[in-house]
Protein backbone atom coordinates (compact mmCIF):
# COMPACT_ATOMS: atom_id res chain seq x y z
CA UNK A 1 0.00 0.00 0.00
CA UNK A 2 1.31 3.48 -0.85
CA UNK A 3 2.30 5.54 2.13
CA UNK A 4 0.95 9.10 2.54
CA UNK A 5 3.26 11.80 1.19
CA UNK A 6 4.05 15.26 2.45
CA UNK A 7 5.09 18.46 0.75
CA UNK A 8 3.68 21.54 -0.92
CA UNK A 9 2.05 21.17 -4.33
CA UNK A 10 1.44 24.41 -6.19
CA UNK A 11 -1.87 24.65 -8.01
CA UNK A 12 -1.96 26.36 -11.39
CA UNK A 13 -5.45 26.97 -12.79
CA UNK A 14 -6.04 27.48 -16.51
CA UNK A 15 -9.84 27.45 -16.54
CA UNK A 16 -9.88 30.97 -17.97
CA UNK A 17 -7.77 29.94 -20.97
CA UNK A 18 -7.60 26.19 -21.57
CA UNK A 19 -11.03 25.70 -20.03
CA UNK A 20 -12.65 28.10 -22.47
CA UNK A 21 -11.43 25.95 -25.35
CA UNK A 22 -14.18 23.48 -24.47
CA UNK A 23 -16.76 23.29 -27.22
CA UNK A 24 -19.82 25.35 -26.27
CA UNK A 25 -18.15 27.22 -23.39
CA UNK A 26 -17.67 30.98 -23.55
CA UNK A 27 -16.88 33.37 -20.71
CA UNK A 28 -17.29 37.13 -20.66
CA UNK A 29 -14.67 39.35 -19.06
CA UNK A 30 -16.93 39.74 -16.02
CA UNK A 31 -17.32 35.95 -15.83
CA UNK A 32 -13.56 35.52 -15.85
CA UNK A 33 -13.03 38.13 -13.15
CA UNK A 34 -15.67 36.49 -10.95
CA UNK A 35 -14.12 33.04 -11.39
CA UNK A 36 -10.66 34.47 -10.65
CA UNK A 37 -11.89 35.81 -7.29
CA UNK A 38 -13.31 32.39 -6.39
CA UNK A 39 -10.15 30.57 -7.42
CA UNK A 40 -8.13 32.91 -5.22
CA UNK A 41 -10.37 32.19 -2.24
CA UNK A 42 -10.03 28.46 -2.94
CA UNK A 43 -6.29 28.76 -2.44
CA UNK A 44 -5.10 28.42 -6.05
CA UNK A 45 -1.51 29.62 -6.44
CA UNK A 46 -1.58 30.69 -10.09
CA UNK A 47 -4.51 31.85 -12.23
CA UNK A 48 -3.81 31.87 -15.95
CA UNK A 49 -6.02 34.62 -17.33
CA UNK A 50 -5.65 33.95 -21.05
CA UNK A 51 -3.49 34.68 -24.07
CA UNK A 52 -3.29 38.50 -24.31
CA UNK A 53 -2.00 38.43 -27.86
CA UNK A 54 -4.81 36.27 -29.21
CA UNK A 55 -8.03 38.25 -28.73
CA UNK A 56 -9.40 41.56 -27.33
CA UNK A 57 -11.34 39.82 -24.54
CA UNK A 58 -8.21 38.40 -22.93
CA UNK A 59 -6.40 41.71 -23.29
CA UNK A 60 -9.33 43.43 -21.53
CA UNK A 61 -9.28 40.82 -18.76
CA UNK A 62 -5.66 41.62 -17.98
CA UNK A 63 -6.42 45.34 -17.91
CA UNK A 64 -9.20 44.79 -15.38
CA UNK A 65 -7.37 42.07 -13.43
CA UNK A 66 -4.91 44.69 -12.18
CA UNK A 67 -7.71 45.91 -9.89
CA UNK A 68 -8.33 42.49 -8.34
CA UNK A 69 -7.35 42.26 -4.69
CA UNK A 70 -6.09 38.69 -4.50
CA UNK A 71 -4.97 37.03 -1.29
CA UNK A 72 -3.39 33.78 -2.52
CA UNK A 73 -3.03 33.70 -6.28
CA UNK A 74 -0.73 35.34 -8.81
CA UNK A 75 -2.12 36.16 -12.26
CA UNK A 76 -0.29 34.62 -15.21
CA UNK A 77 -0.40 35.62 -18.87
CA UNK A 78 0.08 32.86 -21.42
CA UNK A 79 1.82 33.01 -24.79
CA UNK A 80 4.34 31.31 -27.03
CA UNK A 81 8.05 31.78 -27.42
CA UNK A 82 9.18 34.30 -30.03
CA UNK A 83 8.63 33.62 -33.71
CA UNK A 84 11.59 32.05 -35.47
CA UNK A 85 12.18 35.20 -37.55
CA UNK A 86 11.66 37.80 -34.79
CA UNK A 87 13.66 39.32 -31.99
CA UNK A 88 11.90 39.32 -28.60
CA UNK A 89 11.87 43.13 -28.61
CA UNK A 90 9.91 43.12 -31.88
CA UNK A 91 7.79 39.99 -31.44
CA UNK A 92 4.06 40.91 -31.14
CA UNK A 93 3.27 37.91 -28.95
CA UNK A 94 6.12 38.57 -26.52
CA UNK A 95 5.24 42.26 -26.34
CA UNK A 96 1.56 41.44 -25.65
CA UNK A 97 2.77 39.37 -22.68
CA UNK A 98 4.78 42.34 -21.44
CA UNK A 99 1.83 44.70 -21.92
CA UNK A 100 -0.39 42.43 -19.80
CA UNK A 101 1.71 43.57 -16.79
CA UNK A 102 1.32 40.30 -14.85
CA UNK A 103 3.81 39.07 -12.27
CA UNK A 104 3.89 35.65 -13.95
CA UNK A 105 4.30 34.76 -17.62
CA UNK A 106 3.82 31.24 -18.93
CA UNK A 107 5.68 30.53 -22.15
CA UNK A 108 4.80 27.55 -24.30
CA UNK A 109 7.42 26.06 -26.55
CA UNK A 110 7.85 22.97 -28.68
CA UNK A 111 9.36 19.84 -27.13
CA UNK A 112 8.77 17.54 -30.08
CA UNK A 113 11.05 17.51 -33.13
CA UNK A 114 7.98 16.60 -35.16
CA UNK A 115 6.30 19.89 -34.23
CA UNK A 116 9.51 21.89 -34.58
CA UNK A 117 10.12 20.74 -38.13
CA UNK A 118 6.57 20.18 -39.42
CA UNK A 119 4.54 22.84 -37.56
CA UNK A 120 7.03 25.64 -36.81
CA UNK A 121 8.98 24.76 -39.96
CA UNK A 122 12.31 25.54 -38.34
CA UNK A 123 15.32 23.64 -37.03
CA UNK A 124 15.88 22.04 -33.62
CA UNK A 125 18.79 24.43 -33.05
CA UNK A 126 16.64 27.48 -33.77
CA UNK A 127 13.93 26.10 -31.48
CA UNK A 128 16.41 25.99 -28.60
CA UNK A 129 17.43 29.61 -29.27
CA UNK A 130 13.78 30.71 -29.38
CA UNK A 131 13.14 29.13 -25.98
CA UNK A 132 16.27 30.44 -24.30
CA UNK A 133 16.00 33.99 -25.65
CA UNK A 134 12.28 34.29 -24.82
CA UNK A 135 12.76 33.10 -21.24
CA UNK A 136 15.84 35.27 -20.69
CA UNK A 137 14.11 38.38 -22.09
CA UNK A 138 11.14 38.06 -19.72
CA UNK A 139 13.37 37.26 -16.75
CA UNK A 140 15.31 40.48 -17.38
CA UNK A 141 11.96 42.30 -17.03
CA UNK A 142 11.49 40.78 -13.57
CA UNK A 143 8.84 38.18 -14.48
CA UNK A 144 8.35 34.81 -12.88
CA UNK A 145 8.53 32.53 -15.90
CA UNK A 146 6.78 29.18 -16.16
CA UNK A 147 7.93 27.21 -19.19
CA UNK A 148 5.38 24.77 -20.68
CA UNK A 149 6.95 22.06 -22.80
CA UNK A 150 4.16 21.34 -25.27
CA UNK A 151 3.84 17.69 -26.40
CA UNK A 152 6.67 16.85 -24.02
CA UNK A 153 5.82 13.17 -23.53
CA UNK A 154 5.28 12.52 -27.23
CA UNK A 155 8.44 14.50 -27.99
CA UNK A 156 10.45 12.57 -25.39
CA UNK A 157 9.39 9.25 -26.88
CA UNK A 158 10.26 10.48 -30.38
CA UNK A 159 13.57 12.19 -29.58
CA UNK A 160 14.45 12.32 -25.89
CA UNK A 161 17.67 14.21 -26.52
CA UNK A 162 15.95 17.22 -28.04
CA UNK A 163 13.08 17.21 -25.53
CA UNK A 164 15.57 17.30 -22.66
CA UNK A 165 17.61 19.98 -24.44
CA UNK A 166 14.56 22.26 -24.55
CA UNK A 167 14.25 22.02 -20.76
CA UNK A 168 17.94 22.69 -20.27
CA UNK A 169 17.68 25.75 -22.49
CA UNK A 170 14.74 27.12 -20.51
CA UNK A 171 16.33 26.33 -17.12
CA UNK A 172 19.71 27.84 -18.01
CA UNK A 173 17.90 31.00 -19.19
CA UNK A 174 16.28 31.32 -15.75
CA UNK A 175 12.86 29.63 -15.99
CA UNK A 176 11.25 29.23 -12.57
CA UNK A 177 9.34 26.04 -13.40
CA UNK A 178 9.50 23.48 -16.21
CA UNK A 179 6.15 21.90 -17.05
CA UNK A 180 5.84 18.56 -18.82
CA UNK A 181 2.71 18.72 -20.99
CA UNK A 182 0.79 15.64 -22.09
CA UNK A 183 -0.87 17.74 -24.78
CA UNK A 184 -2.53 14.88 -26.66
CA UNK A 185 -3.68 13.26 -23.40
CA UNK A 186 -2.61 9.76 -24.42
CA UNK A 187 0.07 8.90 -21.87
CA UNK A 188 -0.21 6.23 -19.18
CA UNK A 189 0.57 6.81 -15.48
CA UNK A 190 3.57 4.47 -15.37
CA UNK A 191 5.09 6.20 -18.41
CA UNK A 192 4.48 9.64 -16.91
CA UNK A 193 6.16 8.63 -13.65
CA UNK A 194 9.17 7.18 -15.47
CA UNK A 195 9.66 10.18 -17.73
CA UNK A 196 9.26 12.73 -14.91
CA UNK A 197 11.86 10.78 -12.90
CA UNK A 198 14.22 10.68 -15.90
CA UNK A 199 13.82 14.42 -16.49
CA UNK A 200 14.46 15.22 -12.84
CA UNK A 201 17.60 13.07 -12.75
CA UNK A 202 18.82 14.44 -16.09
CA UNK A 203 18.48 18.06 -14.97
CA UNK A 204 20.23 17.35 -11.69
CA UNK A 205 23.07 15.78 -13.67
CA UNK A 206 23.61 19.23 -15.20
CA UNK A 207 23.37 20.94 -11.81
CA UNK A 208 19.88 22.28 -12.55
CA UNK A 209 17.29 22.09 -9.75
CA UNK A 210 14.47 23.95 -11.49
CA UNK A 211 11.09 22.74 -10.12
CA UNK A 212 9.01 20.53 -12.42
CA UNK A 213 5.31 20.80 -13.19
CA UNK A 214 2.72 18.64 -14.95
CA UNK A 215 -0.04 19.56 -17.42
CA UNK A 216 -2.29 16.67 -18.49
CA UNK A 217 -5.27 16.25 -20.78
CA UNK A 218 -8.00 13.66 -20.38
CA UNK A 219 -8.22 12.06 -23.82
CA UNK A 220 -7.52 8.62 -22.36
CA UNK A 221 -9.49 9.29 -19.16
CA UNK A 222 -6.24 9.37 -17.18
CA UNK A 223 -5.56 13.07 -16.60
CA UNK A 224 -5.92 12.88 -12.80
CA UNK A 225 -4.02 9.60 -12.54
CA UNK A 226 -1.21 10.94 -14.73
CA UNK A 227 -0.91 14.14 -12.69
CA UNK A 228 -0.80 12.16 -9.43
CA UNK A 229 1.90 9.91 -10.87
CA UNK A 230 3.91 12.98 -11.85
CA UNK A 231 3.59 14.53 -8.39
CA UNK A 232 4.73 11.34 -6.72
CA UNK A 233 7.69 11.26 -9.10
CA UNK A 234 8.74 14.78 -8.08
CA UNK A 235 6.61 17.38 -9.86
CA UNK A 236 5.45 20.09 -7.46
CA UNK A 237 3.26 22.22 -9.74
CA UNK A 238 0.03 20.89 -11.27
CA UNK A 239 -1.85 22.66 -14.05
CA UNK A 240 -5.54 22.00 -14.65
CA UNK A 241 -9.04 23.43 -14.75
CA UNK A 242 -12.08 23.40 -12.50
CA UNK A 243 -14.41 20.55 -13.51
CA UNK A 244 -11.89 19.45 -16.13
CA UNK A 245 -13.16 21.90 -18.72
CA UNK A 246 -11.04 22.01 -21.85
CA UNK A 247 -10.70 21.09 -25.49
CA UNK A 248 -11.69 17.63 -26.78
CA UNK A 249 -12.10 15.43 -23.68
CA UNK A 250 -10.98 18.16 -21.32
CA UNK A 251 -8.03 19.02 -19.09
CA UNK A 252 -7.03 17.65 -15.74
CA UNK A 253 -9.88 18.28 -13.27
CA UNK A 254 -8.32 20.12 -10.34
CA UNK A 255 -11.24 19.25 -8.04
CA UNK A 256 -10.58 15.50 -7.57
CA UNK A 257 -6.85 16.13 -8.00
CA UNK A 258 -6.79 18.43 -4.96
CA UNK A 259 -8.91 16.03 -2.92
CA UNK A 260 -6.81 13.00 -3.86
CA UNK A 261 -3.48 14.67 -3.17
CA UNK A 262 -4.54 16.19 0.13
CA UNK A 263 -6.98 13.64 1.57
CA UNK A 264 -5.51 10.44 0.20
CA UNK A 265 -1.80 11.20 -0.02
CA UNK A 266 -1.21 13.91 2.57
CA UNK A 267 0.20 16.59 0.29
CA UNK A 268 -0.33 20.23 1.22
CA UNK A 269 -2.50 21.95 -1.42
CA UNK A 270 -5.08 24.18 0.32
CA UNK A 271 -6.29 24.76 3.87
CA UNK A 272 -8.97 22.53 5.40
CA UNK A 273 -11.51 25.35 5.15
CA UNK A 274 -10.66 25.85 1.48
CA UNK A 275 -10.94 22.11 0.88
CA UNK A 276 -14.50 22.22 2.21
CA UNK A 277 -15.30 24.79 -0.52
CA UNK A 278 -14.40 22.42 -3.36
CA UNK A 279 -18.02 21.54 -4.09
CA UNK A 280 -19.17 25.14 -3.83
CA UNK A 281 -16.52 26.38 -6.27
CA UNK A 282 -17.11 23.49 -8.69
CA UNK A 283 -20.82 24.26 -8.88
CA UNK A 284 -20.31 28.03 -9.05
CA UNK A 285 -17.92 27.76 -12.00
CA UNK A 286 -20.40 25.47 -13.76
CA UNK A 287 -23.17 27.98 -13.16
CA UNK A 288 -21.09 30.89 -14.50
CA UNK A 289 -20.14 28.78 -17.53
CA UNK A 290 -23.84 28.01 -18.06
CA UNK A 291 -23.19 24.28 -17.83
CA UNK A 292 -25.02 21.73 -15.69
CA UNK A 293 -22.90 20.44 -12.80
CA UNK A 294 -22.00 16.77 -13.17
CA UNK A 295 -24.12 15.05 -10.53
CA UNK A 296 -21.75 12.07 -10.56
CA UNK A 297 -18.49 14.01 -10.34
CA UNK A 298 -16.07 12.47 -7.81
CA UNK A 299 -16.11 14.09 -4.38
CA UNK A 300 -18.38 17.06 -5.23
CA UNK A 301 -21.22 15.68 -7.37
CA UNK A 302 -24.68 15.57 -5.84
CA UNK A 303 -24.63 11.78 -6.24
CA UNK A 304 -21.02 11.29 -5.08
CA UNK A 305 -22.22 10.14 -1.65
CA UNK A 306 -25.78 9.13 -2.55
CA UNK A 307 -26.95 5.66 -1.51
CA UNK A 308 -29.83 3.90 -3.22
CA UNK A 309 -29.63 0.15 -2.60
CA UNK A 310 -31.39 -1.00 0.56
CA UNK A 311 -28.43 -3.08 1.76
CA UNK A 312 -26.08 -0.14 1.25
CA UNK A 313 -28.33 2.25 3.15
CA UNK A 314 -28.72 -0.15 6.05
CA UNK A 315 -24.94 -0.41 6.30
CA UNK A 316 -24.37 3.36 5.99
CA UNK A 317 -26.93 3.92 8.75
CA UNK A 318 -24.70 1.87 11.05
CA UNK A 319 -21.30 2.89 9.72
CA UNK A 320 -20.87 5.57 7.04
CA UNK A 321 -17.39 4.42 6.07
CA UNK A 322 -18.83 1.06 5.02
CA UNK A 323 -19.83 2.64 1.68
CA UNK A 324 -18.03 6.01 1.68
CA UNK A 325 -14.33 6.28 0.88
CA UNK A 326 -13.96 9.62 2.70
CA UNK A 327 -16.03 11.79 4.99
CA UNK A 328 -18.07 13.87 2.49
CA UNK A 329 -18.02 16.95 4.74
CA UNK A 330 -14.24 17.21 4.21
CA UNK A 331 -14.89 18.33 0.61
CA UNK A 332 -18.11 20.23 1.29
CA UNK A 333 -20.51 17.43 0.35
CA UNK A 334 -22.99 15.33 2.31
CA UNK A 335 -24.44 11.85 2.54
CA UNK A 336 -27.72 11.45 0.67
CA UNK A 337 -30.20 8.62 0.82
CA UNK A 338 -32.02 8.02 -2.46
CA UNK A 339 -35.50 6.56 -2.41
CA UNK A 340 -36.59 4.31 -5.28
CA UNK A 341 -37.98 0.85 -6.00
CA UNK A 342 -34.54 -0.51 -5.00
CA UNK A 343 -34.78 1.08 -1.56
CA UNK A 344 -35.34 -0.55 1.78
CA UNK A 345 -37.23 0.73 4.81
CA UNK A 346 -34.03 2.31 6.13
CA UNK A 347 -33.85 4.49 2.99
CA UNK A 348 -37.36 5.77 3.65
CA UNK A 349 -36.77 6.32 7.35
CA UNK A 350 -33.45 8.15 6.90
CA UNK A 351 -34.82 10.31 4.08
CA UNK A 352 -37.88 11.23 6.15
CA UNK A 353 -35.73 12.00 9.19
CA UNK A 354 -33.59 14.32 7.04
CA UNK A 355 -36.83 16.18 6.22
CA UNK A 356 -37.76 16.34 9.90
CA UNK A 357 -40.77 14.03 9.50
CA UNK A 358 -41.55 11.17 11.89
CA UNK A 359 -42.93 8.10 10.13
CA UNK A 360 -44.11 6.33 13.29
CA UNK A 361 -43.83 2.89 11.74
CA UNK A 362 -45.23 3.78 8.31
CA UNK A 363 -42.00 2.96 6.46
CA UNK A 364 -43.32 -0.26 4.93
CA UNK A 365 -46.52 1.43 3.67
CA UNK A 366 -44.62 4.35 2.14
CA UNK A 367 -42.05 2.04 0.56
CA UNK A 368 -44.74 -0.14 -0.99
CA UNK A 369 -46.46 2.93 -2.44
CA UNK A 370 -43.16 4.13 -3.93
CA UNK A 371 -42.54 0.76 -5.56
CA UNK A 372 -46.04 0.70 -7.05
CA UNK A 373 -45.68 4.21 -8.47
CA UNK A 374 -42.19 3.60 -9.86
CA UNK A 375 -43.51 0.45 -11.53
CA UNK A 376 -45.85 2.62 -13.61
CA UNK A 377 -43.23 5.23 -14.49
CA UNK A 378 -42.76 7.62 -11.53
CA UNK A 379 -39.24 8.25 -10.30
CA UNK A 380 -38.53 9.74 -6.88
CA UNK A 381 -34.72 9.97 -6.95
CA UNK A 382 -34.79 13.48 -8.40
CA UNK A 383 -38.20 14.41 -6.96
CA UNK A 384 -37.56 15.17 -3.31
CA UNK A 385 -40.72 17.26 -3.08
CA UNK A 386 -42.97 14.45 -4.32
CA UNK A 387 -41.33 12.03 -1.89
CA UNK A 388 -42.02 14.46 0.95
CA UNK A 389 -45.63 14.80 -0.18
CA UNK A 390 -46.03 11.03 -0.34
CA UNK A 391 -44.76 10.76 3.25
CA UNK A 392 -46.99 13.60 4.45
CA UNK A 393 -50.07 12.14 2.79
CA UNK A 394 -49.44 8.82 4.53
CA UNK A 395 -50.01 10.45 7.91
CA UNK A 396 -53.37 9.62 9.57
CA UNK A 397 -53.97 13.31 10.35
CA UNK A 398 -53.23 14.50 6.80
CA UNK A 399 -55.70 17.14 5.61
CA UNK A 400 -55.27 18.39 2.03
CA UNK A 401 -55.22 22.20 1.75
CA UNK A 402 -57.12 21.90 -1.54
CA UNK A 403 -58.61 19.27 -3.84
CA UNK A 404 -58.89 19.25 -7.62
CA UNK A 405 -62.42 18.32 -8.72
CA UNK A 406 -61.84 18.51 -12.46
CA UNK A 407 -60.00 20.42 -15.17
CA UNK A 408 -60.27 21.05 -18.89
CA UNK A 409 -57.53 22.29 -21.21
CA UNK A 410 -58.08 23.58 -24.72
CA UNK A 411 -55.59 24.30 -27.48
CA UNK A 412 -56.86 26.00 -30.63
CA UNK A 413 -55.20 27.42 -33.71
CA UNK A 414 -56.75 29.57 -36.42
CA UNK A 415 -55.00 30.01 -39.75
CA UNK A 416 -51.32 30.87 -39.44
CA UNK A 417 -51.47 32.50 -36.01
CA UNK A 418 -49.97 31.17 -32.80
CA UNK A 419 -51.88 28.42 -30.94
CA UNK A 420 -54.12 29.61 -28.09
CA UNK A 421 -54.17 27.66 -24.83
CA UNK A 422 -56.82 27.86 -22.13
CA UNK A 423 -57.50 25.90 -18.95
CA UNK A 424 -60.57 25.68 -16.70
CA UNK A 425 -60.44 24.16 -13.23
CA UNK A 426 -62.75 23.40 -10.32
CA UNK A 427 -61.10 23.24 -6.89
CA UNK A 428 -62.38 22.72 -3.36
CA UNK A 429 -60.86 24.42 -0.31
CA UNK A 430 -62.66 23.28 2.81
CA UNK A 431 -66.34 23.42 1.91
CA UNK A 432 -65.86 26.09 -0.77
CA UNK A 433 -65.76 25.23 -4.49
CA UNK A 434 -64.11 27.60 -6.98
CA UNK A 435 -64.20 27.51 -10.76
CA UNK A 436 -61.74 29.59 -12.76
CA UNK A 437 -60.19 29.81 -16.20
CA UNK A 438 -56.93 31.22 -17.52
CA UNK A 439 -55.00 31.57 -20.75
CA UNK A 440 -51.37 30.53 -21.01
CA UNK A 441 -48.32 30.15 -23.24
CA UNK A 442 -49.27 26.49 -23.51
CA UNK A 443 -51.75 24.11 -21.89
CA UNK A 444 -49.52 23.42 -18.88
CA UNK A 445 -48.89 27.11 -18.27
CA UNK A 446 -52.62 27.81 -18.61
CA UNK A 447 -53.41 25.04 -16.09
CA UNK A 448 -50.81 26.41 -13.67
CA UNK A 449 -52.28 29.93 -13.95
CA UNK A 450 -55.87 28.71 -13.50
CA UNK A 451 -55.00 26.74 -10.36
CA UNK A 452 -53.12 29.65 -8.82
CA UNK A 453 -55.97 32.00 -9.72
CA UNK A 454 -58.44 29.79 -7.84
CA UNK A 455 -56.19 29.37 -4.80
CA UNK A 456 -54.94 32.94 -4.51
CA UNK A 457 -57.80 34.18 -2.33
CA UNK A 458 -57.10 31.45 0.25
CA UNK A 459 -53.34 31.13 -0.10
CA UNK A 460 -51.88 34.46 -1.30
CA UNK A 461 -48.34 33.32 -0.39
CA UNK A 462 -48.42 30.98 -3.39
CA UNK A 463 -47.60 34.06 -5.44
CA UNK A 464 -44.04 33.64 -4.12
CA UNK A 465 -43.79 30.08 -5.50
CA UNK A 466 -42.43 29.83 -9.04
CA UNK A 467 -41.76 27.00 -11.45
CA UNK A 468 -38.12 27.41 -12.44
CA UNK A 469 -37.61 24.29 -14.54
CA UNK A 470 -39.88 21.93 -16.48
CA UNK A 471 -38.64 18.72 -18.08
CA UNK A 472 -40.48 16.00 -19.97
CA UNK A 473 -38.98 12.57 -20.54
CA UNK A 474 -40.54 9.77 -22.58
CA UNK A 475 -40.11 6.48 -20.72
CA UNK A 476 -41.35 3.96 -23.30
CA UNK A 477 -40.24 5.37 -26.63
CA UNK A 478 -41.08 2.16 -28.51
CA UNK A 479 -44.76 3.16 -28.30
CA UNK A 480 -44.17 6.18 -30.51
CA UNK A 481 -46.70 8.99 -30.09
CA UNK A 482 -48.59 6.86 -27.54
CA UNK A 483 -45.52 6.73 -25.27
CA UNK A 484 -45.90 7.68 -21.61
CA UNK A 485 -44.28 10.98 -20.53
CA UNK A 486 -42.73 11.67 -17.14
CA UNK A 487 -42.75 15.31 -16.03
CA UNK A 488 -40.22 16.74 -13.57
CA UNK A 489 -40.80 20.22 -12.15
CA UNK A 490 -38.42 22.29 -10.09
CA UNK A 491 -40.08 24.97 -7.98
CA UNK A 492 -38.64 27.74 -5.86
CA UNK A 493 -39.62 30.14 -3.13
CA UNK A 494 -36.77 32.44 -2.32
CA UNK A 495 -33.80 30.18 -1.56
CA UNK A 496 -36.01 27.09 -1.15
CA UNK A 497 -35.94 24.53 -3.97
CA UNK A 498 -37.93 21.33 -4.44
CA UNK A 499 -38.61 18.97 -7.32
CA UNK A 500 -41.82 17.10 -8.05
CA UNK A 501 -42.79 14.39 -10.51
CA UNK A 502 -45.82 13.22 -12.46
CA UNK A 503 -46.32 10.35 -14.88
CA UNK A 504 -49.27 9.47 -17.12
CA UNK A 505 -50.15 8.53 -20.67
CA UNK A 506 -51.34 12.14 -20.94
CA UNK A 507 -48.70 14.86 -20.61
CA UNK A 508 -51.25 17.31 -19.17
CA UNK A 509 -52.20 14.85 -16.43
CA UNK A 510 -48.53 14.17 -15.67
CA UNK A 511 -47.96 17.93 -15.49
CA UNK A 512 -50.95 18.33 -13.17
CA UNK A 513 -49.60 15.65 -10.81
CA UNK A 514 -46.24 17.46 -10.58
CA UNK A 515 -47.98 20.85 -10.22
CA UNK A 516 -50.23 19.52 -7.47
CA UNK A 517 -47.26 18.39 -5.38
CA UNK A 518 -45.30 21.55 -6.12
CA UNK A 519 -48.11 23.83 -4.86
CA UNK A 520 -49.31 21.74 -1.93
CA UNK A 521 -45.87 21.17 -0.41
CA UNK A 522 -45.16 24.82 0.57
CA UNK A 523 -48.67 25.09 2.02
CA UNK A 524 -48.12 22.05 4.26
CA UNK A 525 -44.70 23.31 5.30
CA UNK A 526 -46.21 26.69 6.20
CA UNK A 527 -48.99 24.97 8.13
CA UNK A 528 -46.45 22.92 10.06
CA UNK A 529 -44.33 26.00 10.80
CA UNK A 530 -47.41 27.87 12.00
CA UNK A 531 -48.45 24.96 14.24
CA UNK A 532 -44.96 24.70 15.70
CA UNK A 533 -44.97 28.44 16.41
CA UNK A 534 -48.35 28.17 18.16
CA UNK A 535 -47.05 25.25 20.25
CA UNK A 536 -44.02 27.29 21.30
CA UNK A 537 -46.21 30.25 22.18
CA UNK A 538 -48.54 28.03 24.22
CA UNK A 539 -45.58 26.50 26.04
CA UNK A 540 -44.18 29.95 26.78
CA UNK A 541 -47.56 31.10 28.13
CA UNK A 542 -47.79 28.03 30.38
CA UNK A 543 -44.31 28.77 31.68
CA UNK A 544 -45.22 32.39 32.43
CA UNK A 545 -48.42 31.30 34.19
CA UNK A 546 -46.48 28.79 36.26
CA UNK A 547 -43.92 31.40 37.28
CA UNK A 548 -46.66 33.90 38.15
CA UNK A 549 -48.41 31.45 40.41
Amino acid sequence: MNQPQTGRVRLYDTTLRDGTQREGLSLSVDDKLRIARELDLLGIDYIEGGWPGSNPKDAEFFRQAKKLRLHNARIAAFGSTRHANNRCEDDPNIQALVDAVTPVVTLVGKSSVLHVERVLETTPEQNLRMIAESVAYLKRLGKEVVYDGEHFFDGYRLDAEHALATFRAAAEAGADCLVLCDTNGGSLPEDVAEIVTNVRDHMRGFGLETPLGIHTHNDAGLAVANAMAAVRAGANQVQGTINGYGERCGNLDLVPLIANLQVKLGYDCVSDDQLRRLGEVSHLVAEIANLSPDAHAPYVGRSAFAHKGGIHVAAVHKLKSSYEHVDPSVVGNETRVVVSELAGRKNVRMRAEALGIELDGRERTVLQHIKELENIGFQFEAADGSFEMLVRRSSPDYEPPFELLDYTTLVSKDGVGSPRSQAMVRLRVGDQVMQTAADGEGPVNALDRAIRKALHVYYPKLADVHVVDYKVRIIDTHRGSAAKPRVLLESARGEERWSTVGCSENVIEASWQALWDSLELPLLRDRETHSAKRRRQAAAERTLTSVAT
